[in-house]
Order: structure tokens, then C-alpha cells, then sequence
């Protein structure tokens, strides 16, 4: 290698050092797992919303602000009435003034409350947030406040702490340094358009790895949270034992004091949760019976790569795209004398040859996947449009690809497929479903009922029962 592009090689070592470093500090700072203490009743001391973030591995859900807004009644600051069967029909009756003593997030949700009351009651369905705008800057000072509190008591740390930080985005100032030096040396020195071209360059890389370095990654474990979330586990496990637990309604506070808010925030109390909605709901955790057993399942949801959804076609007529466009531009690039390509021949043959790889690469995987469909049956979660076609009009826009979210009882995370639009119709959140899947492109192929689920029974016993009594009055 002659040292012309010894300092190409130099900086792309520095950016991949860098990246691997981030990447390392990520690995590391993981929560850790936590083994479930012996299934208890005993609740240990931190308050619900602590609870939550204790025995959801560090991280924070809208159960926390559930959990709270319950634990404000089980201690009679607030009382929840229900007249008739009708959960959603809930009342929340303010008792008096904000007493002392309060956390600040405690004080959130308890402002919430007595600021929509008018002569000291809301509905339950009222506390809902319609501006989602309102809605994530009142989670996120929520979330802030929870995170301090948890801090304070020694159960959590941030994931990379200040001084961590600030030497990733000293490093990352010196590789974007040195990146603008390499394009400033490779594009033709002591013009005006390589210096502007560079600083463009140092800056975008400079922005894009502080902005990695300095986001927000989290919480995680400490010795004294680890003990902490091993007892809330032991208390999930003996709440979960009791099957009525995952029926009671919110104005079962009276009768099981905290435990019903300690429930809530562990995620044993699945009618509580479901109709207490503060506008912080969270879709990637989901409640699914598929086992027999009330559980929430983490949700996620493909969206960044082409590939998800498409059809055999597409993809292949992608790589076949891919593929040619690549060889022609190696032909059109290929050395034609003795001279050396320049380095931003180099580059262009670099990209032509990505491309042909990635089309051989897209057509085995489409074949592979196409010749290898797999049958998965369980409980349809989850549904939500995912794609649809966009036209010149707004009007005209046609959903063709939808969310499925199936529970198949296996290690409590799934990850959506993509349901064609045509086959959207047969099939309903709480339904059994036995479908076929090509795993690779997240496409389903067909979707067949195998039973009715507790949840979907559920969902249309409620209209017979209000049907039946407007027949009985």
C-alpha cells in the first residue's frame, strides 16, 4: 500500500474503532438478568413506580403512571368509583387538597387528576391525553422524575455516565478531524471547494457520532436494584398465581390496598392496566392469554429495511436491479490503459461491486426464503397499518401492508409480521391464528382461525351484555 492512501486506511480504522467502541460500551452497560426471588406477598419498599422499572429490567412503561395513579387511591388520597358493571365507566373522586409528602412524580399524577376534576370528579376515561405532543412531554418530565428518584436510592445508574460521554465526543471530534483532512488531501488541496467539501464532511461525522454518543441510552442495574428487582419478581410470581388478579377492576383498591397499584406497575393487573389510559400507552407491550395465563409481551416492530412485507417478486426484481446496475457500471469503470484509476474511480468501482454482492445476496435470501415458508400458530395480538400506496392525491392513498403481532408462546418477545391488506379481514386482535410465514422478508402468506381467544370472547361479550340490558329495562 503506498502511503498516498495510507491516511484513507488510517481514518476508516479511526471511524471503526470508534463505532466498535460504542458498540462494546452498549454490550456492556446492558442490564443485567435478574433470577425471581421465591414467589412472596411481602412487598418490599420502593413505591410502585420504582416497582415497574425495577421488574421491567430498567426499563419504564406507562405502567409506571398507572401504578401510581392506583397507589394514590389504595392510600385514600384519591377514590375510584364504578356504578354498574361497566369498568369504563370509572370515576376518580379527589379527597382534598395535594397532601405532603408526595414524590414529584406522585405530584404529576396527582395534578393531573385535580386539574381535569370539576367538583372533584373525573372520569377514568377522561385523564386520556389528545394532544400526543402534551402526552410526551408529560411522560418524558414523568419519566425524568421516576429516573431521579430511582438514582437516589442507589437501585439505578445511567447506562454511560457524563465522563463516558464526554470522551466519546472528544474522540469523535478527533475522528471527524481527521476525516476532513483525508477528503481535504484526496480532493485537491488549496482550492476553495475541497475546504468547503471537508468541513462539510468533519462536521456531518462529527454530528452523527455525538449524536450517538450523547442520546439518552437508559438505565442500568446496580447491586442494591438487582436485590430490589429479585423480591418484585417474587411478588409478580405469587400476584400471577391468583387468576381473579388479572380480572380486578380499578375500584378494587379498597379491598387488596397496594397490592392491586403494585399489580398494575409489575404488569399482573391486565383489566386495571387496560382501562386506565394516561395518553402513555405503549404498544410494543401487549397483553396476550395464549398459555392460559395473563402475560405482556414485548412487540417489536420491523420498519427500517426494504425487505420486510415484500413479496418473492419484489424482492427478486430488486436484487436482478441491484445486480445489473452494478456490473454495468464495473464495464462502464473498467481500466482501459495503463493509467491508475483515481481514487474517486476507485469508489465508484467500490459501490458497483457492493451492488453486485448485495443483488447475489437479496436473490439467494429471496429463494431461500421463498422455498422455506413456516407454520406458526398462537394468539393475534396486535394489529396496525403499517405501509400503504401514496398517490398524487391524499385521498387516494390504499393501505396494502398491516402489523400482525402473534404471541406464540415462546420467550415473551415477538416481532410483527407483515400482513398483506388482502388478508387484513380474517383475522382480529385476540383470535387464535395459525399462519404461514416466510421468516426472512416478515411476510405472512395465510391466515387460518384455529379458536376464538379469551380476549376476543371477551371483547364481544360486553356488547351482548349492554344489549341485554337495554332488553331487561
Amino acid at each position: 500500500m503506498d502511503l498516498y492512501h495510507l491516511d484513507v486506511v488510517v481514518t476508516l480504522g479511526a471511524v471503526a474503532a470508534w463505532l466498535t467502541a460504542y458498540a462494546v460500551a452498549r454490550v456492556v452497560t446492558r442490564p443485567a438478568s435478574v433470577t425471581a426471588a421465591p414467589a412472596t406477598p411481602d412487598l418490599p419498599p420502593e413505591p410502585p413506580a420504582l416497582a415497574s422499572l425495577l421488574a421491567n429490567r430498567w426499563q419504564l412503561t406507562g405502567d409506571a403512571a398507572r401504578a401510581t395513579l392506583l397507589d394514590l387511591g389504595a392510600r385514600g388520597i384519591l377514590e375510584f368509583r364504578q356504578p354498574g358493571d361497566d369498568i369504563m365507566r370509572t370515576t376518580i373522586h379527589v379527597r382534598g387538597p395535594r397532601p405532603d409528602g408526595l414524590t414529584a412524580y406522585e405530584r404529576m399524577v396527582f395534578d393531573r387528576v385535580a386539574g381535569l376534576a370539576d367538583g372533584g370528579m373525573v372520569p377514568l376515561t377522561a385523564l386520556t391525553f389528545r394532544d400526543e405532543k402534551q402526552a410526551g412531554s408529560w411522560w418524558k418530565r414523568l419519566r425524568a422524575a421516576i429516573i431521579d428518584d430511582a438514582r437516589s436510592r442507589g437501585i439505578s445508574r445511567q447506562r454511560l455516565t457524563a465522563v463516558v460521554v464526554t470522551v466519546f465526543n472528544l474522540a469523535a471530534l478527533g475522528v471527524a478531524l481527521l476525516t476532513g483532512l483525508t477528503i481535504y488531501h484526496h480532493t485537491g488541496p488549496d482550492t476553495s471547494h475541497s475546504i468547503r467539501l471537508s468541513v462539510l464532511v468533519a462536521v456531518a461525522v462529527c454530528g452523527v457520532l455525538v449524536a450517538l454518543a450523547s442520546r439518552d441510552h437508559g438505565e442500568r442495574d446496580t447491586g442494591a436494584g438487582r436485590q430490589a428487582a429479585a423480591r418484585w419478581l417474587g411478588v409478580k410470581a405469587w400476584l400471577q398465581a391468583h387468576e381473579a388478579f388479572a380480572e380486578l377492576p380499578p375500584t378494587s383498591v379498597t379491598v387488596w390496598d397496594r397490592y392491586l397499584s403494585y399489580g398494575s406497575a409489575v404488569g399482573a393487573a391486565r383489566a386495571t392496566n387496560d382501562a386506565v389510559d394516561l395518553g402513555t400507552g405503549d404498544r410494543r407491550l401487549v397483553w396476550s392469554h395464549f398459555g392460559g395465563v395473563w402475560h405482556r409481551v414485548r412487540v417489536r416492530y420491523p420498519h427500517a429495511r426494504w425487505r420486510y412485507g415484500r413479496t418473492t417478486r419484489q424482492l427478486v426484481i430488486r436484487a436482478l436491479v441491484s445486480a445489473a446496475v452494478g456490473l454495468a457500471l464495473l464495464w462502464a469503470l473498467r481500466p482501459t490503459g495503463a493509467d491508475r484509476p483515481g481514487t474517486g474511480s476507485k469508489i465508484m468501482l467500490a459501490l458497483a461491486a457492493t451492488g453486485v454482492v448485495y443483488g447475489a445476496y437479496l436473490l439467494v435470501r429471496a429463494l431461500i426464503d421463498r422455498a422455506a415458508p413456516v407454520e406458526i400458530t398462537g394468539e393475534a395480538i396486535y394489529i396496525r397499518l403499517w405501509r400503504q400506496h401514496s398517490r398524487l392525491r391524499l385521498k387516494d392513498h390504499r393501505p396494502w401492508l398491516h402489523y400482525l403481532a402473534v404471541d406464540d408462546g415462546g420467550s415473551g418477545v415477538t416481532r410483527a409480521w407483515g400482513l398483506p391488506d388482502g388478508l387484513v379481514n380474517r383475522v382480529r386482535p385476540g383470535d387464535l391464528v395459525t399462519i404461514h410465514v416466510r421468516p426472512w422478508s416478515r411476510r405472512v402468506l395465510t391466515v387460518a382461525p384455529a379458536g376464538r381467544g379469551r380476549a376476543a370472547r371477551a371483547a364481544t361479550d360486553v356488547p351482548r351484555q349492554r344489549r341485554a340490558a337495554r332488553v331487561t329495562r
